[in-house]
């Protein structure tokens, strides 16, 4: 399969399954336990139907956005994702790169595998940097300065994933990092030569963020030991409470789902939330973010920024989410999959087709911009 015959996510994810290896296919693919959550962030769209308009005149569309005080070309964003680097050997370069062509915000994670600073270099559009709270709180605020340095807009603090959730695809095939493979999954890597030749002819992989804590060089610590021994299962409001006046700007929350919790983010100041399940990756069983959504922007939209992700494969998904009041729509895999399948180029066609379905489906719905999409355009079934 070739780039430019990939019309949509599947293409992609069919396009990425062929050049990746196995375990990291399903590291990328793969989510907790009965991955139920993983479906459902999907299904939760289709349970939910358009009503459009007609004869309103929409020969030009606007898609701009205003998102915790950054203005994007079109209403969805490249959320952080980590470890990019082994999807592609251009990793987070490549979704900066992309992002900025579109005028669009992306984010590095504390697990990315790029700099803050080499990332803040590449892209003139608005840059996240989403990070843990760790235990060592040195370890916190040093972040918080260097991303302040770095030029980076938004903070995003991730707070679903105290601990790592039940992936149990990766433990059938060993994926850990440092690559500690069982046969089953050596196999599978020794099927896929050309992604192996690209990821020893490049950069050896890092993690700039977290270099001088943790050592992956040596072996010392794996991602799932990260999680299980450098992150605090202990934060409190009363930590991020401190982290939002530290701070001192836009800061958001990834990882909120219940009206109480959104309102405790507006209590402490946070000028965002991001309703998220992380991809049905951390606890199964868990609602839609799409499913959530109405009943957060209703109790607490006029005061913050309301976002959504997870489970984000089209452009009416985003237009659904915009009508029930979120600010702008975070995408994943979406873009993850044509990283995967042909680095900077994929990421860039997988954003033009998601910035034409947009503006088609705009027009279909007699909207001339985002503030157009109403709540009485949709009916759930």
């Amino acid at each position: 399969m070739r780039l430019n015959q990939c019309q949509n996510f599947h293409d992609f994810r069919r396009m990425a399954r062929q050049r990746l290896p196995g375990p990291i296919f399903n590291y990328i693919d793969g989510a907790a336990d009965d991955e139920t959550t993983y479906r459902r962030n999907t299904q939760a769209f289709e349970a939910c139907d358009l009503v459009p308009d007609v004869l309103r005149g929409v020969a030009q569309v606007d898609m701009s956005v205003t998102v915790m005080g950054q203005k994007l070309a079109m209403p969805v964003y490249c959320s952080p994702t980590a470890l990019q680097r082994l999807f592609h050997h251009d990793g987070e370069r490549a979704v900066a790169a992309a992002a900025g062509k579109y005028g669009t915000m992306f984010g590095v994670s504390s697990l990315g595998t790029v700099s803050l600073e080499e990332a803040r270099k590449i892209s003139g559009g608005p840059q996240v940097y989403q990070f843990y709270f760790h235990k060592d709180r040195g370890l916190n605020r040093d972040m918080m300065v260097r991303a302040k340095a770095a030029g980076v807009q938004v903070m995003m603090l991730t707070v679903d994933s105290i601990t790592g959730g039940n992936r149990e695809r990766d433990k059938r095939t060993g994926f850990a990092i440092p690559f500690r493979l069982n046969l089953a999954g050596i196999a599978q890597f020794a099927a896929k030569p050309a992604w192996a030749f690209n990821y020893v002819t490049h950069e050896r992989f890092r993690l700039p963020q977290l270099d001088g804590h943790v050592d992956m060089g040596g072996g010392a610590m794996s991602i799932s030991r990260y999680f299980t021994e450098m992150l605090d299962p202990a934060m409190s409001w009363d930590d991020v409470a401190d982290m939002v006046r530290q701070w001192d700007g836009q800061f958001c929350l990834k990882g909120v789902m219940s009206v109480e919790d959104a309102k405790r983010a507006v209590d402490i100041g946070c000028t965002g939330i991001v309703l998220s399940n992380h991809g049905g990756r951390q606890l199964d069983g868990s609602r839609s973010a799409f499913d959530q959504l109405a009943e957060i922007v209703d109790a607490v939209g006029d005061r913050i920024d309301v976002m959504m992700d997870g489970g984000v494969q089209r452009g009416t998904h985003v237009l659904k989410a915009l009508a029930l009041g979120a600010k702008a729509v975070g995408l994943g895999r979406y873009y993850l999959f044509p990283l995967a399948a042909a680095g900077r180029p994929g990421v860039e066609r997988s954003l033009e087709l998601m910035r034409i379905e947009i503006e088609r489906a705009m027009k279909l719905m007699g909207c001339r911009s985002v503030a157009d999409l109403q709540r009485r355009h949709l009916r759930f079934r």
